[in-house]
């Protein structure tokens, strides 16, 4: 439970730096800005529960340098 609470929280953290003029569509559920976003992931639900997939999964392709690493072998 420790765990999902610190990656909401990562989340939250992450979702706190857009800037807040900024809207994100999901799907056909609509689009939502900063704070709509912050509250989805709080309360848990459906929304909030794809924002912490999606933000998971980016983190994770950093971690695997699949962004970074992309360009370098292209530099090459």
């Amino acid at each position: 439970m420790q765990v999902e609470n610190d990656i909401k929280e990562l989340v939250i953290a992450r979702l706190q730096t857009l800037p807040p003029d900024v809207a994100i569509s999901i799907g056909s559920d609509g689009e939502f800005n900063k704070n709509e976003l912050i509250a989805h992931v709080k309360e848990d639900d459906e929304i909030g529960k794809q924002i912490i997939e999606v933000e998971m999964d980016f983190l994770r392709a950093l971690q695997n340098n699949i962004f970074y690493g992309a360009h370098l072998d292209n530099a090459a």
